[in-house]
């Protein structure tokens, strides 16, 4: 008995351990880390070799002086542009994910409804962004809805293909056992697009960033985007890039943290399932 006991007290840990990085990933990791330094000192290397201005391309050195001076700054525009980006990310892929379901168990309204989808995805952000700006004011909710447009539409594609990729020998033993249409999508087609929908999300994370920023840009007083404007206009190239580089590391840990989500839920083989 003490035995089983034991068995069943060690039997979580493989799960929580499952989502640390492995070797393969780790060695990817470290090779991406290695890319990153011979870049930078290649960079360094140019901009001292060939004297070129700090005002137009700054060193690393210099962004590097800059994220230590500014990072008070830079924490404080964060905030307001990861916030934006949140909510729309939310937004964006619980209405992506509410209108696949809508397509895939009614043909009429994907036939009505799905080239309206397209035609907002071929209007560019930032060609929307104004007229948001105008019917939703100067506040958060333009930024939102922006960050909430831009991963639409990856999520929506990818959910749709996910939810119909079912093995139909499945389909076929739900029908047998008279299983009623949600109980086929909670034990069956769910499954089946979670890997799609897992592969949306990491994209949409890292575009929710571009969409807040990019509604900053069209009016706020606040945020990386504004932050990203002022450097521009005081032609602070240092603080420009570094405040770049916060804007790519919010997007990387967005990703970061969706790949560790994904891997936690996700513990059988996508391949194999199929």
């Amino acid at each position: 008995m003490s035995v089983d006991r034991s068995i069943e007290t060690a039997a979580p840990l493989p799960r929580i351990w499952s989502i640390l990085p492995g070797p393969e990933v780790m060695r990817a990791l470290g090779m991406a880390v290695l890319g990153l330094s011979l870049t930078l000192v290649l960079w360094q290397l140019v901009v001292t070799l060939f004297g070129v201005p700090s005002y137009l391309v700054p060193a690393p050195t210099d962004v590097a002086g800059a994220l230590s001076r500014d990072l008070p700054l830079l924490v404080e525009a964060a905030v307001p542009t990861i916030t934006e980006a949140f909510l729309g990310f939310l937004l964006g892929n619980t209405v992506a994910l509410l209108v696949a379901v809508s397509f895939v168990y009614n043909k009429v309204i994907e036939e009505m409804f799905y080239p309206v989808a397209i035609l907002i995805k071929t209007i560019p952000i930032v060609a929307i962004a104004p007229v948001l700006k105008i019917i939703l004011g100067n506040g958060i909710e333009p930024k939102i809805v922006i960050a909430a447009l831009i991963c639409f539409f990856p999520t929506l594609v990818n959910s749709v293909r996910g939810f119909r990729a079912v093995n139909p020998q499945l389909l076929e033993l739900m029908h047998v056992l008279s299983a009623s249409k949600t109980e086929v999508f909670l034990r069956i087609r769910i499954y089946s697009a979670l890997p799609y929908i897992f592969s949306a999300l990491k994209i949409s994370v890292t575009m929710c960033v571009l969409g807040a920023i990019v509604g900053e840009w069209i009016g706020a007083n606040q945020g990386i985007g504004y932050l990203l404007l002022q450097s521009m206009f005081d032609f602070n190239a240092p603080r420009l890039f570094a405040t770049i580089l916060t804007a790519s590391v919010i997007a990387i840990t967005g990703f970061a943290i969706v790949s560790m989500l994904e891997k936690w839920v996700i513990r059988w083989d996508p391949g194999a399932a199929m």
